[in-house]
């Protein structure tokens, strides 16, 4: 196994990428001030420091054991390390190396491989729709562990069909439209208020981040390139970007670049395509003027913004919405610990749902402490974990700036 794991990093991207990585740690510590895992269980392995260090010793070909495999497991990839991290170290890409090579050599129980292959092949699947009704029609009869997981069935609403010269792309997503339909279809609204025409291409799916982050690299890259493929013509034939709502889905098209450089066919498009991406934090605060035009009179209303980790550290995307709601007259409370992780992560809050529910409610006490009228968002992960522990509203931002602009335009 040394062998190989010597030949690994020596004759793969993957390797050469971490041996890259791991030469700038400098093992000073500042990541695990920031660390939820660290913050919550003070073990030094399930922090990033210790898991470098774990992972360290796989690559240099010390035998993995499930121990280690834990340790990394409850990592939330949520990435805050990187943004306290004085030298730059991509512990995200490290982790997600390191799983992978980890889950080669150390088999899961049977039990966990069919979670893990379930969530994997049934998100993902178009029967994860019909699914979720089924689940909806019977939310009063579940239990509540179950019932967190289905959020109640929504009316989308009307969604726009006259055609703008203006037009981007937009990522449906796997789970979002049978979820919470209305995000999207608040998006397509708000962006046809302002000129703007959403393309959703039916081709387009899973941004890849499901399977990827479950260590399972090569369906996440089948995800990527599937999205490549579907967008390309719309990029070709003038669309000005890849609106992303889902800020994981966001993160996750940020990496196509990164993910496919070594692939002679994609490597130029997926590059353009992390490029063009864009969250809707970054492109309606240009628009302000244009939306403030379009409200009969400021927003009123006290709100807390929940930056998702995929936001301000996977895209480092901080204080557009929040900036963007003051200026159209919300009020927006300021929140402790606004950098921390809400616990939801992607299918975290299955696999490690003891971790996922403290970190859950430690996140609710700071949100609702303002007192707010509505928890405000911006991916839908941390919008049904957070609606799952609290009665308050939890909305994504721009759900409720569509309601303000749907009131104003029917007076």
């Amino acid at each position: 196994m040394q062998t190989n794991l010597a030949e690994f990093i020596r004759h793969t991207p993957e390797g050469q990428e971490a041996a890259g990585i791991l030469g700038k740690c400098v093992h000073c510590g500042f990541c695990t001030a920031t660390c939820p895992t660290y913050q919550l269980l003070g073990d030094e392995l399930d922090g990033p420091r210790g898991r470098i260090y774990l992972i360290k010793q796989v690559l240099e070909g010390v035998r993995p054991t499930e121990k280690t495999q834990l340790h990394l497991d409850r990592c939330l990839t949520c990435r805050n390390c990187e943004t306290t991290c004085p030298s730059g170290v991509l512990y995200g890409r490290l982790v997600d190396i390191g799983r992978k090579v980890v889950e080669e050599q150390v088999a899961r129980p049977l039990g966990a491989r069919v979670v893990r292959t379930a969530l994997k092949a049934g998100l993902t699947s178009p029967l994860f729709g019909p699914a979720m009704r089924l689940g909806q029609m019977a939310r009063p009869l579940l239990p509540a562990s179950l019932k967190a997981k289905v959020p109640a069935p929504q009316d989308a609403g009307r969604t726009p069909g006259t055609p703008r010269p203006r037009k981007m792309l937009l990522l449906g997503g796997c789970v979002q439209p049978a979820m919470m339909p209305n995000v999207n279809a608040a998006t397509l609204r708000v962006f046809d208020a302002l000129g703007i025409e959403l393309v959703v291409p039916p081709a387009a799916g899973c941004c890849g981040a499901i399977r990827y982050h479950l260590n399972d690299h090569d369906g996440g890259l089948r995800d990527a390139r599937a999205n490549i493929d579907a967008w390309w013509p719309h990029l070709e034939a003038g669309c000005e970007a890849i609106v992303m709502n889902a800020s994981g889905c966001g993160a996750q098209v940020r990496e196509y670049g990164h993910m496919l450089r070594d692939d002679a066919a994609y490597a130029a498009k997926a590059q353009r395509v992390s490029e063009l991406t864009k969250d809707v934090a970054e492109l309606l605060p240009a628009m302000a003027d244009a939306i403030k035009a379009r409200l009969a009179e400021p927003l009123k209303g006290r709100v807390v913004f929940h930056s998702p980790c995929t936001l301000q550290h996977g895209q480092q995307v901080r204080g557009e919405v929040e900036s963007l709601l003051a200026a159209l007259g919300a009020e927006v409370a300021p929140v402790g610990e606004s950098h921390f992780c809400c616990g939801s992560a992607g299918t975290y809050s299955v696999l490690q749902p003891e971790l996922a529910y403290q970190l859950r409610d430690r996140r609710l006490g700071h949100l609702e402490a303002p007192a707010p009228e509505v928890i405000l968002s911006a991916n839908i992960g941390c919008i049904a974990h957070l609606a799952s522990g609290t009665q308050r509203p939890v909305q994504h931002w721009i759900e409720w700036l569509d309601g303000r602009l749907s009131a104003a335009a029917a007076r």
